[in-house]
């Protein structure tokens, strides 16, 4: 729309391959969980510091702000007092805890973008610009090739059944949540012999942060960097942490259960503050409970296992979890979020 526009910010490769000057690596400060925050306290401090200087000294038209609302809420004031407009896209979860943010995101935001329809309410209610874009998931959600030419590609076995492994792609998920999966997995691998297993590596991730605990589980897992969504349709169930990616496999279609576990302190507070009924974004979308959700103490490969079987192994109950699955696209727009989002930047800068 306007090719002589120049961005900076925070953001990782594929910022950056768009033409971004990424100043800060969002990999380093992207953690879940007040203890987990403290942690890398530092890090997150040190960026915030050096974005807030830039937006002092050299302040740019337009801020846009994506998620992460404890960073971003805290630079919008920086930007608000520099006169710089800003554009928030990606609601924080204000309809799962912390309702009272709504008037603290007012009075800094000039204009909201929102993925959810549900959100817009909330907004509107304090008198808050907002705008239902639709989700970008909607228009990115789609395998490169055949559900039987991505099984020739990573070499599967079409008439043995394939299991999914999606253990997230923050350091601090593989740390926490991959050991329990690939003990899912050797308990899954005692059940069904035939089973075959995929992991998609995360692109915020590197083969060295996994090699070692798959070499120590012994098992046969095919890994394959890139190609998410062809990982996707391959497969038969998926064990999947929490997060977006559990919309993204709901909207290829696939049955999963999804597992979280944070320290147990960031868990007790989360537990008195969150006051939504799921913790799976499909499930929140759909309004009920599609897929198993295992957080926690919950989170343990032999609840893992047993859910994972009935997919597997009950036709009946895969096939409602798919027809299920499949309304939770219809909820997420009709495409063209990305656009929506430029034409009202592109306003904004006006």
């Amino acid at each position: 729309m306007d090719p002589s526009l120049a961005f900076f910010g925070i953001g990782g490769s594929r910022m950056r391959e768009a033409g971004v000057d990424i100043l800060v690596d969002a990999a380093e400060i992207a953690v879940v969980g007040l203890v987990e925050v403290i942690s890398h306290f530092s890090v997150i401090s040190d960026a915030f510091c050096r974005m807030k200087k830039i937006l002092k000294s050299e302040p740019p038209d337009l801020l846009i702000l994506i998620d992460y609302p404890d960073f971003n809420l805290l630079l919008a004031k920086v930007a608000k007092s520099a006169n710089v407009k800003i554009l928030y896209y990606i609601s924080p979860q204000v309809w799962a805890w912390r309702v009272g943010r709504v008037k603290k995101i007012g009075r800094v935001v000039d204009h909201m973008a929102v993925v959810f329809p549900f959100e817009v309410p909330f907004y509107e209610k304090e008198g808050v610009p907002v705008s239902f874009v639709g989700h970008p998931l909607v228009d990115s959600v789609c395998p490169t090739m055949t559900r039987t030419e991505a099984q020739r590609k990573f070499a599967l076995d079409p008439e043995r059944k394939t299991v999914g492994l999606f253990p997230g792609s923050r350091k601090q998920e593989i740390r926490n949540l991959f050991p329990v999966i690939l003990e899912s997995a050797e308990l899954l691998r005692k059940q069904f012999p035939d089973v075959q297993f995929i992991l998609p590596l995360a692109a915020s991730l590197r083969r060295i942060d996994i090699d070692a605990m798959l070499s120590a589980s012994g098992l046969d897992i095919i890994v394959v960097e890139g190609m998410g969504y062809d990982v996707m349709q391959v497969c038969d169930a998926i064990v999947t942490v929490s997060g977006t990616v559990t919309l993204e496999i709901a909207m290829i279609g696939v049955p999963m259960v999804i597992i979280y576990k944070v320290s147990p302190i960031s868990y007790m507070i989360g537990k008195r503050l969150i006051r939504v009924d799921h913790i799976g974004i499909c499930n929140i979308v759909a309004g009920e409970r599609i897929v198993r959700e295992l957080i926690q103490h919950d989170a343990i490969p032999e609840k893992i296992v047993e859910e994972l079987a009935r997919i597997l192994t009950d036709g009946e109950y895969a096939d409602s979890i798919k027809d299920k699955l499949g309304r939770v696209r219809l909820k997420l727009g009709k495409g063209g979020s990305s656009a929506a989002v430029a034409e009202i930047a592109f306003t904004m800068l006006q």
